[in-house]
């Protein structure tokens, strides 16, 4: 564990002017006001092939990894695409397992053109239980994003405070003590089987 800790927040798009990357610059915001320290994992600068578990790593995907699974805390963002969120960063989760993710602590973040992105949000919160991650129970969404940002910054700020809140959150408990292992977690190998 890093001192202080240190934050990691994946954009889950493509787009030149995400809105999900713009919700994530405010949420390291949080992180910083909270005293961590934060980086931007942004998926438009490594070059992260569909997932073929025959294909050999590349130097792409072995940086992405080695900064998820170096941060003390992640937190995930991502654009709400047909009820879900998106195939960028599906892709990348693909390429992590349990050697990024478990006992870590995930934030989730998700930004939609019209009302709030709660499947996307539920659909990332299984994905990151499945690996054993502790998401936390705060999550940040910021619905009719075209009116939320102007020239890059929030201009709502009921949920640019909401965004930095998670920031904080990520810092508070990226140390938290995992939980005994329990029947359900020894049953959990999908992460760690491949087809």
């Amino acid at each position: 564990m890093a001192d202080p800790p240190h934050v990691a927040a994946v954009v889950g798009s493509l787009r030149e002017r995400s809105h999900t990357r713009m919700a994530l610059n405010e949420a390291l915001r949080g992180v910083e006001e909270a005293g961590g320290t934060g980086e931007l994992l942004d998926l438009r600068e490594y070059d992260l092939p569909v997932l073929n578990v025959d294909d050999e790593e590349t130097e792409d995907v072995e940086a992405f990894t080695e900064a998820v699974r170096e941060a003390d805390a992640v937190i995930l963002g991502t654009p709400m695409y047909h009820g879900s969120y998106s195939g960028v960063l599906k892709n990348a989760l693909d390429h992590c397992g349990f050697d990024e993710f478990e006992d870590k602590t995930v934030g989730l973040l998700a930004v939609a053109a019209g009302s709030f992105p709660i499947t996307a949000l539920e659909h990332l919160r299984s994905v990151c239980r499945a690996l054993d991650a502790w998401v936390l129970p705060h999550q940040a969404a910021v619905p009719r994003a075209s009116s939320a940002f102007e020239d890059g910054e929030f201009v709502e700020e009921k949920s640019a405070e909401r965004v930095r809140v998670l920031g904080e959150r990520a810092v508070e408990y990226a140390n938290i003590e995992p939980d005994p292992n329990c029947l359900e977690s020894e049953q959990n190998v999908g992460a760690r089987t491949t087809d």
